[in-house]
């Protein structure tokens, strides 16, 4: 995996990549080899006020399986013909290619969204529509992965994506460990809403955190909106216009979520049957977590299981 830095770069953006795919964890063996790269070797100016030292040129994109665009700050001029080639180059070769909020405008000029579904921070998607009129711009997502192409809105996203890739690399037990050490929840859809609303005036509400503890260890149960509106002591409605606010998602869709991961998990982990993972996150049969599990993950729980389930002999089985 390259990073693919571009003068200014964005501090921020680039650590989005870094942490996820760069960091090597305790108990967590490393899964991919993260490299920087630049046009013209040497100190690369950054947003933040200093130089980072890049030793890597554009040839350290011949051999990536993934390259990494993140952030691209000059969006309204044109960017190096060599740097637009390398990508391109990178694309035609079979590379995935990533491209972090202001990076959509690098793959965009590529000619590697034309006529897809793409995303970047909310105050940048009309620019790139206007600019880009064949690309389908999708202000209020948080990312779209298209399989060879995937791109992000600004700041976190870039990290909501990123974890989106180490789930679809190597199973939602791996992006959960990596979320744990960040301190990050280890699941927002890509269809979830950008956080573009402007800010109340008045006192903002409470967090959500307890409630949605509360739900994750209960998840077995059925629960549903009127049970997690009376454990956080508000009406339903209430309840819902704060998970739009804060979340993004409705009560609804992130206790399908909240399943789904858990399922994930067991499938990776265990060797209990389909309908008693189902039983066990509360999708009640084997049918309707496969309905579910096929309409989040695309894919069925056993195919899931056959690529990210551990060898029998190390998977530890709970009776009960």
């Amino acid at each position: 995996m390259v990073a693919l830095v571009l003068p200014p770069q964005s501090t921020f953006e680039l650590a989005c990549a870094a942490e996820v795919f760069g960091v090597r964890r305790p108990g967590l063996p490393g899964r991919y080899e993260f490299t920087v790269c630049t046009e013209r070797p040497g100190a690369v100016p950054t947003l933040a006020g200093y130089d980072m030292l890049v030793g890597a040129d554009l040839t350290a994109l011949d051999a990536a399986d993934t390259v990494v665009i993140p952030g691209w700050q000059r969006r309204d001029e044109a960017a190096a013909p060599a740097v637009i080639e390398a990508v391109r180059e990178a694309h035609r070769r079979g590379a995935r290619v990533v491209a972090i909020c202001s990076g959509a405008f690098l793959l965009a000029e590529a000619g590697l969204l034309a006529g897809r579904r793409a995303t970047t921070h909310w105050r940048f998607a009309d620019q790139l529509a206007a600019r880009f009129p064949d690309v389908r711009v999708e202000p209020d997502t948080l990312y779209v992965d298209l399989g060879d192409i995937a791109t992000s809105a600004g700041t976190a996203a870039g990290i909501d994506l990123c974890l989106h890739l180490a789930r679809a690399d190597h199973g939602a037990a791996h992006a959960a460990h990596i979320a744990r050490h960040m301190v990050m929840p280890p699941h927002r859809e890509g269809g979830q809403l950008q956080y573009s609303t402007a800010p109340s005036a008045d006192r903002p509400p409470p967090s959500l955190a307890p409630v949605l503890d509360w739900a994750t260890e209960r998840l077995h149960q059925p629960l549903g909106l009127d049970d997690l509106a009376a454990q956080a002591g508000i009406s339903p409605r209430t309840l819902a216009r704060r998970f739009a606010d804060q979340l993004g998602v409705s009560p609804g869709r992130w206790l399908l979520q909240q399943r789904v991961a858990a399922a994930q998990a067991l499938l990776e982990g265990t060797d209990l049957p389909v309908e008693t993972v189902a039983v066990r996150v509360g999708l009640s049969s084997a049918a309707n977590l496969r309905r579910r599990f096929h309409a989040l993950v695309h894919t069925t729980p056993a195919a899931y299981r056959r690529s990210f389930g551990r060898p029998v002999h190390a998977r530890v089985v709970r009776q009960g």
